[in-house]
């Protein structure tokens, strides 16, 4: 059970329930497709066309070529418009050299101003007879006409996004079928872009075109936001009805066909088709991709040349021609992924050229399912491993992601001409791995500043820090290591508590633990446990300690230190109070060797402590630390690391309560310079002496030793700073030897003084 609890308290932790709250966002957005991330694929996918351009074709491959009403033709001939009788002139020669179809990039709404009949009507100053004239002539609106009757020209319309009140003219001829291909295809009228107007011909050239081999075709371009000409519709909508584009109705036209057919199917256009081998992919709202060529000079032809007859037919012959302009006074520059500046009508050349030479690039409606499982598979991996595995091992999956996602998009495009956006997909994960690290990091830092907080006052520093950087080492579960282990405790407690209510007594607690604590914590401890007036501190664990008998010992001695001047502070205190001042007086046991460590209790709560006899044993000994009349007493294993750097004497070879050998124990007297004492030395050496004569039952002898050392370490005589005599010591052995005399211990005696007490 508590394994389920864990499993779902990991999987719907806060990271990843913001992780799966986050994707689901990207998700819906990815649905909206709002400005910024339609920008951010177009802008990828020009890179793309820039970086890989289309080659352009040779100019004997180019199955298309443009009549450029350019600068030198307007400066030759005159400004625009020109009379139609010159257009007419133009198409007329077009058709001559061998040219297949003629377009328009332009459009003819108003009537000839040169039409014989209105100059007659405009001139002022004429007699009748030569105004009967010019009314008789062939209009040039009819001469162009008559032209259009006779050859394969497609007219230009323009879309226009507001109402105008234009003149009706005969119904234009519509060459646009539907072929659905699922029954829940939708009706493509209302997925094409629509206008509420519509700029045409004049009627007379609108009904030249309505014949079998003409044409009508809508020339508007429609740029993106930022003016950049990505996608060339190929069908508009005018009053309810469909309508081609000018490069798809030359195409129509070429081909001799009568009427181009839409696909579509459940997702929304699929394509657009002319003949069995000429469909042209589309997006769902029936926009072609070219993929754009830089800007080819080559294709261009001055209509300057092609009316005067300087150009050789062979440019000609066979070509698909639309008539447009380069001239800046004109207005008809655009810009594409591969230029910034370009005249309109090469976009539809270009377009001509994609169609023909089936390179149009393609958006499929399935690109947008591929780009959201993308998406999702590489969110729920964020999620998933962000919170798991850290930082590292998830920006190498994100590494790998990133890279597999924009590989495989540049291979499409580069070998298949497939356009697929890994982006904004990219960009999503990224979101999720940064969002979802810092977090982490967030949550870590806080649980290390939680942890800091809640050990600083118990732990030394660099425990606190060793369990700040790996909080999951607060588990249940332990190891063995070699502590030092200390227990200190105040002697006569009760008597001092009887001196202070239940506040005054805490506030005493703390003055005393306060000190010690620190003490402890400055020299790498770990305070265990408070249990009263008792501490119970270790070394060694859970940071290294090499010199942790040291460290213990050394603490022990500076605990002792603060003991003085707190007493000062009380008794000052107690007097301002007028009540009775005792004097705080602590004794401390030592002990080290081999324990169990680390953190016991429950799931729910658990403490940072060890277990071991070692442990017994230091308590054991701060408990007969009052015995021997001794500040401190060490265990033998403390002793041995010690004793070369420390002061110390030998107390006793002891079976202390719950043991069943003995041990021998000493009593810590001071630092280095104590031992090095030659005072000092000698009080060392003579309780030596003297235990070591005790031990062999030579009692008188070792008495008279132990008189000597009370005297040598009476107060008056006394080399160390520890307010200590050694006059317990001796009423402790002249009790024994007492005893002993009365009731000799048997010959093979071992020294050892079995403890009845704790």
């Amino acid at each position: 059970m508590g394994i389920i609890k864990r499993f779902f308290r990991s999987a719907f932790s806060f990271e990843r329930l913001m992780g799966f709250a986050m994707l689901g966002g990207f998700l819906v957005v990815y649905y909206i497709n709002p400005y910024p991330v339609e920008f951010i694929r177009n802008k990828t996918f020009d890179f793309y066309q820039r970086l890989d351009p289309r080659p352009i074709p040779k100019p004997e491959e180019t199955p298309v070529i443009i009549i450029d009403l350019d600068e030198e033709s307007l400066n030759e001939i005159g400004q625009w418009p020109w009379p139609r009788n010159i257009i007419a002139q133009l198409v007329q020669n077009l058709f001559a050299m061998g040219v297949g179809v003629v377009g328009f990039d332009m459009a003819f709404p108003e009537p000839d101003r040169m039409n014989p009949a209105d100059i007659a009507d405009s001139l002022a100053g004429i007699d009748d007879t030569t105004r009967d004239k010019l009314r008789s002539l062939s209009g040039n609106d009819e001469v162009f006409a008559n032209i259009i009757r006779q050859t394969r020209v497609v007219l230009g319309q323009a879309m226009y996004w507001e109402e105008l009140e234009t003149v009706k003219g005969p119904p234009v001829k519509k060459s646009v079928a539907t072929r659905k291909l699922s029954k829940s295809a939708i009706d493509p009228i209302y997925l094409l872009p629509t206008a509420p107007s519509l700029v045409r011909n004049i009627p007379i050239l609108e009904e030249a075109a309505n014949h079998k081999m003409g044409g009508h075709g809508i020339f508007s371009l429609v740029p993106e936001v930022d003016g950049i000409v990505r996608r060339v519709p190929s069908l508009f909508v005018y009053d309810g009805h469909m309508f081609p584009t000018l490069f798809l109705e030359i195409l129509r036209v070429a081909t001799g066909r009568q009427t181009t057919l839409v696909e579509v199917n459940a997702a929304g256009i699929n394509a657009v088709a002319i003949t069995k081998g000429l469909k042209l992919p589309t997006d769902k709202i029936g926009r072609i991709y070219p993929y754009f060529s830089k800007s080819d000079t080559a294709k261009y032809i001055s209509a300057r040349d092609v009316l005067s007859g300087m150009v050789d037919p062979e440019r000609i012959k066979g070509k698909l021609a639309i008539v447009g302009t380069s001239a800046v006074g004109m207005l008809d520059i655009r810009a594409i992924p591969t230029e910034g500046v370009i005249p309109g009508v090469e976009v539809h050349a270009q377009a001509i050229e994609n169609a023909l030479n089936k390179t149009f690039l393609e958006r499929p409606n399935y690109a947008q399912i591929a780009e959201m499982f993308l998406i999702l598979t590489g969110g729920l991996l964020m999620v998933i491993l962000a919170p798991w595995v850290g930082a590292k091992w998830s920006m190498m999956a994100f590494a790998v992601i990133a890279g597999g996602a924009g590989g495989t998009s540049w291979y499409m495009f580069s070998e298949h001409k497939m356009l697929f956006d890994a982006v904004y997909a990219v960009a999503s994960i990224l979101l999720l791995y940064t969002t979802l690290t810092f977090t982490s990091y967030a949550r870590e830092e806080a649980q290390k500043k939680q942890t800091r907080d809640a050990f600083s006052k118990y732990l030394s520093p660099d425990m606190v820090n060793k369990v700040a950087e790996n909080p999951d080492e607060l588990k249940l579960g332990g190891e063995e290591r070699e502590l030092t282990l200390l227990f200190c405790d105040v002697r006569g407690f009760t008597t001092i508590s009887e001196q202070f209510d239940a506040v005054g007594l805490t506030g005493l607690i703390n003055k005393l633990l306060t000190p010690l604590t620190n003490v402890i914590l400055n020299r790498q401890g770990t305070v265990d446990k408070y249990m009263g007036d008792c501490v119970m501190a270790f070394w060694n664990a859970p940071m290294d300690d090499d010199d942790h008998q040291y460290n213990g010992c050394t603490s022990a001695l500076e605990m002792l230190a603060e003991i003085g001047p707190l007493n000062d502070q009380l008794e000052i205190e107690a007097a301002e109070e007028g009540r009775l001042h005792v004097p705080l007086i602590v004794g401390l046991g030592l002990n080290s060797g081999i324990c169990v460590v680390g953190n016991m209790g429950s799931d729910q709560r658990f403490d940072y402590s060890c277990l071991g006899d070692p442990v017994n044993l230091a308590a054991r000994l701060e408990a007969q630390s009052k015995s021997y009349g001794m500040n401190v007493v060490l265990g033998p294993t403390t002793y041995e690391a010690v004793k070369e750097r420390l002061a110390t004497i030998d107390l006793d070879n002891i079976q202390v309560k719950g043991k069943t050998v003995g041990t021998l124990i000493y009593g810590l007297m001071g630092d280095a310079d104590l031992m090095e004492n030659p005072e000092f030395k000698a009080i060392k050496a003579l309780i030596e002496k003297a235990i070591e004569t005790y031990r062999t039952q030579k009692f008188d002898e070792a008495l008279d030793m132990f008189k000597e050392v009370k005297r040598l370490g009476n107060e008056e005589n006394r080399p160390w700073a520890l307010d200590i005599t050694l006059d317990t010591l001796f009423d402790l052995y002249e009790d024994r030897i007492a005893q002993y005399k009365e009731t000799p211990p048997a010959a093979d005696w071992d020294g050892v003084f079995v403890a009845t007490t704790k």
